[in-house]
């Protein structure tokens, strides 16, 4: 790991789950990270504090990407307390109990768009404001986490999810193609089952391994697996990669 990183990776819900396998592969391949989250600081803190230990740069970050003003501060803090911004993985996102749409209120319509799609925007906004070279930037990348859900809609469990996802992508690749000149890539990637706390928020704990039967390969993703591709898509082996949809799910 080295000591004394260059730029900076900003991960929203970087306090858990594929988030946390993000910051933490980040924080080994030599990025200072920005650990975002929205409730649980003290996992947040926690992997700021394996990250220092091991000779990394962290900062963990309470912040509701669907709350503009909230985002704002932390970007701020990124400027004032870390290297200049060089990676965003839009990570941060939720899901509800599972429900068909004829359930549905329209205030967890509301929360499931404002958190996963117009708080990716968000976070995407302020990114190439500090990234672009139109900007004044140097470059960077940015990674948001769809899901294969965009692809296979989650009937009669959340719509409203697989929707917000279907969002990202196009997001992604329309984003890609407006900063493809000025230095930044964007991508996505797509997890299929995979094995971490989101199943629980969703009243779902054994989701993953209920469902693992249905993947070819017979088994529910890791975490650290999505991580290998985030990263990969951050990095410069990645150089010629923007636009891209990258399914990680095992065949499903």
């Amino acid at each position: 790991m080295k000591s004394d990183p260059v730029r900076t990776a900003l991960v929203t819900g970087g306090s858990r789950g594929i988030g946390a396998a993000v910051a933490w592969l980040c924080a080994q391949r030599g990025w200072a990270v920005a650990v975002n989250c929205t409730r649980d600081t003290a996992a947040a803190q926690a992997m700021v504090e394996r990250i220092r230990g091991a000779g990394g740069t962290a900062l963990a970050i309470r912040a509701d990407v669907a709350d503009e003003a909230q985002l704002l501060a932390m970007f701020t803090r990124i400027d004032a307390e870390l290297p200049p911004l060089g990676a965003l993985v839009n990570n941060a996102g939720i899901v509800d109990v599972a429900a068909r749409v004829d359930g549905m209120s329209a205030a967890r319509l509301q929360r499931m768009f404002a958190v996963n799609v117009v708080g990716s925007f968000l976070c995407a906004r302020e990114a190439v404001r500090r990234m672009s070279t139109r900007h004044g930037g140097s470059g960077g990348a940015i990674v948001n986490v769809s899901s294969a859900a965009a692809r296979l809609g989650s009937p009669a469990q959340y719509v409203d999810y697989a929707a917000s996802k279907a969002a990202i992508d196009t997001f992604t690749v329309g984003l890609a193609k407006e900063v493809a000149a000025e230095g930044i890539r964007v991508n996505a990637v797509r997890p299929g089952i995979i094995d971490t706390e989101i199943h629980g928020s969703g009243g779902q704990p054994d989701r993953a391994t209920e469902l693992a039967p249905q993947v070819p390969m017979q088994r529910p993703g890791r975490a650290d697996e999505v991580a290998q591709a985030i990263v990969w898509l951050l990095s410069d082996e990645a150089s010629y990669t923007t636009g891209a949809l990258l399914d990680v799910g095992g065949g499903r």
